[in-house]
């Protein structure tokens, strides 16, 4: 997801429309989603989608949530020995995909991960930028950032609704 100074949702000068390429079957043809950043946190979800979906515990071996530079958000990347644990997001519709991929980052992958205990992959944003040394860690979000987060949240989808209409 774009960040501006505070690392928030993409502001209003950002095209919300999705890359064709991204939005590919994969999103297509699956309703969960492996969530490891913000999007882990019900009041995200509820500004973004207008619900939080079901959702379970995942885990993701060789990967690391990893801070990012001057984002309140997190990246997904490749790590060799480290776990990743996030939330298996369940019940996605079509709009709730085309949300969430006009909500991330262009530095956003969609690509496929191995939930520990799924038998199916499960589609996931893999971070393709820089990132910090340090993990993420979604408690200090939590205290720091997520009441500000969701407010811009709540902005962002009120002008990605403005701009479809």
């Amino acid at each position: 997801m774009t960040g501006d100074v505070a690392g928030g949702p993409p502001g209003p000068g950002r095209d919300t429309a999705a890359p064709a390429s991204r939005l590919s079957s994969l999103a297509a043809q699956s309703d969960t989603l492996f969530a490891y950043g913000v999007l882990q946190f019900g009041p995200v979800l509820a500004e973004l989608l207008g619900r939080v979906p079901e959702a379970e515990l995942g885990v993701v071996r060789d990967r690391r949530v990893a801070a990012l530079p001057k984002r309140a958000y997190p990246g997904l990347v490749a790590e060799p020995g480290r776990m990743a644990s996030g939330l298996v997001l369940q019940g996605l519709t079509v709009e709730d995909w085309e949300i969430i991929d006009a909500f991330e980052d262009e530095q956003y992958e969609l690509r496929t991960v191995r939930v520990i205990g799924r038998e199916d992959p499960v589609p996931t944003y893999v971070w393709s930028d820089v990132v910090a040394e340090q993990d993420w860690r979604p408690e200090e979000f939590a205290v720091d950032h997520l009441h500000g987060y969701t407010t811009l949240c709540a902005r962002w989808r009120a002008d990605f609704d403005r701009r479809i209409r």
